[in-house]
Order: C-alpha cells, then structure tokens, then sequence
C-alpha cells in the first residue's frame, strides 16, 4: 500500500475546531492571537484531517491521529514543517515522551531540553492529613485576586518569581487578560497573599474544569519571602479551596529540575502522572 501525501492547510483560529484539542493551552492562545499558524494535515481534500500542527515563534506542535500512526506521516509532515520554519532556534514538544517523537527528534537534529512533570494527587486528602504549615501565619493574609486592580502587581511579581523560565516569566497583561476572560476563571480561586504592609508576596492560582480535577495553574512566592514555608501554607490553602468546590483529584505540572518545587509537591502526596519533553534545535 502506497503511503498518502499529507498536504498541510493552513486553517483559521476561529474555524479550528477539534485541531487544536492535541495542544496545551498556550499554543491555543497563540493560535487565536495570530501569533502562530494551525495546520490541517490531509490526505485528501473532502476526508476528516488525519492530524494537526502549530507553527511560529520559533515553536512546532504536531499530532497524528492515532488511527493513523506509524505509517510514515509523522516524518513527511515534520519535513515540510521544517521546511516551512527554515533555519534558526526551533522548539517542539514531546507530550508523554513517546519513543517514536524521540525517534524524529533524533532523525531532525534535535536535542531533549527540558522535562516537565505532570503530577497528581488522588483523592483529595481531608485537610487533617497534610502535616504541619497547613495554615498562614499572622504576618500573611490570604485574599482573591481582582481583576484589574491587581494586575500589574502580579505581573511583576509574576515576573521576578519566574525569571528563568521561558514561558511564565513572560506573561504580558494580554496574556493575563486572555485567561481572566476564558470560562474556568474565577477570582475566588486566584488565591493572592500579602504581607503586613499590604504587598503581595505570594500566589496560588487554581483551575477548575468540570470532571472533578482541579489544577494549581501557577503557584509562586516573592524571593524575599521564600525558606519561611510560604509555598507550603499557600498550596495547603489551594488544596482547602478545591476540596471546597468539589474537587477529588488535583494536577500540575512542573519542571523536573525545580527542585524545591518538586520535594514540596511530593512532600504532600503528589506522584506522577506523566512526562513531558521539549525538544531543542540549535
């Protein structure tokens, strides 16, 4: 049997449908800001799509149906893609590090970058579980994020707690502003803490969806604020909130070399769930 020519065809944000389902949140965000290009892969014209891809800003996504692997596709697809992107830095994401994205990324020129951890806490623990800082002390209050008020606090404090990290260290205030209008948001589940002289120290930033799993999205402590257990009483405080919206599972994710982070998170029951790699081109 003759393997079928993928065509790549670009396909508008607002008619993306079920391509852009394969991808993270972010490379969905991008996509409808235009600042990258979706793709459609079709074998013909009038037949469903046998698979997806992102292009731009010097990053790749792609998928294949999984009706449709290990036929071949992943390589030609990847080929014209780079063809497309041609030469300079270029990123790409292995989700669940499967060995046949190895295989490719090896075939490609690229090299593993970075490993990120997805972790789980199932069940839900009762709050008597979780060992001691289970609770702020007096020096801290804990209060919801609001909207427009709060903004530009967060973002630089977002910024210098994430200065190393290529992503979240970036976030601009249309980048926040995207997430604030998505329909999981919800300001009780921003959780903001801050010190006797009112300035925000810490955060802790939950995202509900509907199936009973919460996520801490983005938890962060100001450097001079880190080593008093801060992080510790503000995921204890996450974990308080969830539970009180329903929630018997909890996720995040997390880079394998965060250390601190990673000890904290399994300190309180977290195991793991998958593994994520990103893949490098110099």
């Amino acid at each position: 049997m003759t393997r079928p020519i993928v065509d790549l065809v670009e396909t508008d944000a607002s008619a993306a449908g079920a391509l852009l389902e394969p991808f993270d949140e972010q490379t969905a965000f991008d996509v409808a800001a235009g600042r990258r290009a979706l793709f459609a892969l079709r074998t013909t014209p009038d037949e469903p799509a046998v698979g997806s891809a992102v292009l731009g800003d010097g990053a790749l996504d792609l998928d294949i149906r999984e009706e449709w692997r290990e036929r071949g596709l992943g390589g030609e697809v990847a080929a014209q893609l780079l063809a497309r992107a041609g030469d300079g830095p270029l990123t790409a994401w292995s989700h669940e590090d499967h060995p046949a994205a190895r295989a490719l990324a090896a075939r490609f020129g690229f090299e593993a970058a970075r490993t990120l951890l997805q972790l789980r806490l199932e069940p839900l623990p009762a709050g008597g579980e979780r060992g001691e800082g289970a609770r702020l002390d007096g020096s801290v209050q804990l209060g919801a994020f609001r909207p427009g008020a709060d903004d530009a606090e967060w973002l630089a404090l977002n910024a210098r707690v994430f200065a190393w990290h290529p992503e979240q260290g970036g976030m601009t205030a249309d980048d926040l502003a995207q997430r604030v209008a998505e329909t999981w948001f919800d300001a009780g589940d921003f959780l903001v803490a801050r010190d006797g002289r009112g300035a925000m120290v810490g955060y802790n930033w939950l995202k509900v969806e509907p199936g009973g799993t919460g996520e801490v999205y983005v938890i962060g402590v100001a450097p001079e604020a880190a080593g008093r257990g801060l992080g510790r009483a503000l995921m204890n405080a996450g974990l308080d909130r969830l539970r009180a919206r329903g929630c018997t599972a909890v996720e995040l994710y997390v880079e394998s070399d965060n250390t601190a982070a990673v000890r904290l998170y399994r300190g309180l029951g977290f195991t793991d769930a998958a593994v994520h790699v990103q893949y490098s081109r110099a």
